[in-house]
């Protein structure tokens, strides 16, 4: 699988100190495709999304999107370059309205006619959030935070969208509309790499998937054959 208008990692190793938490990683997302990075907790999947997104320094290696090096730049440069993180454990502005963390996303758009159509896309996606809007973020439940902190990212109009365990301590309902949300952003022209520890959800989502142990790929491959993979099944499937 190869990619000269998606994102490109090659050899990105990324040390704690002394401690190594990713190892000579390879992996690539063409553009236009939902890939997913699937492991156990402590695999370095959240590392790994740190490391494309400027949030912790690289040790060693390449990250490159769109054919421009990114590797060392800082968070704001790479989101300049089209890239949007959605955080694990959302980190919203919880003193803040749903519709000010919103507008956060969108802080680097000059445009005031741009930010509420993208206002209006979020609320197409998540309609719940209209009602929400002038309410703080830390009244909401846990899916509708999730919601707002997908929402955000969108906000900044990204050409790829980076997920690091969206699902995760959600009930199904929510699990179902963000997947659902996930496929449709991609289908509007959106790249995706969904990091998950939930392997089914992950795999049902994507096109193409990795896995991570111990900080390395150890197997990748098409999501619909991992589905069906007696490894992956008792891995991570629990079958």
């Amino acid at each position: 699988m190869t990619s000269d208008n998606g994102l490109v990692v090659r050899r990105l190793s990324v040390s704690y100190g002394s401690v190594p938490a990713i190892i000579d990683v390879d992996l690539e997302v063409p553009g236009g495709r939902i890939v997913s990075l699937i492991g156990a907790n402590g695999a370095g999947k959240s590392t790994l999304i740190k490391a494309i997104t400027g949030l912790v320094k690289v040790r060693s290696g390449e990250i490159a999107y769109r054919g421009r090096s990114l590797a060392g730049r800082d968070p704001n440069v790479i989101l300049e370059h089209g890239i949007a993180l959605v955080p694990e454990g959302r980190r919203l502005f919880g003193s803040m309205t749903v519709r000010e963390n919103l507008e956060m996303g969108a802080y680097r758009i000059d445009d005031a006619r741009k930010q509420a159509e993208l206002l209006d896309l979020c609320l197409h996606y998540f309609p719940d959030l209209e009602a929400k809007l002038p309410s703080p973020a830390n009244a909401l439940s846990g899916g509708q935070q999730q919601m707002v902190a997908v929402a955000r990212a969108l906000m900044s109009a990204p050409s790829m969208l980076l997920l690091d365990e969206p699902t995760i301590g959600l009930a199904p309902a929510f699990v179902n509309v963000i997947g659902s949300v996930v496929r449709d952003v991609n289908r509007q022209g959106v790249t995706v790499l969904l990091v998950e520890q939930n392997a089914e959800v992950a795999l049902r989502v994507s096109d193409y998937s990795y896995v991570l142990e111990s900080g390395s790929v150890v197997k990748h491959g098409p999501s619909a054959e991992f589905l069906n993979d007696p490894d992956i099944k008792k891995a991570y499937l629990g079958l």
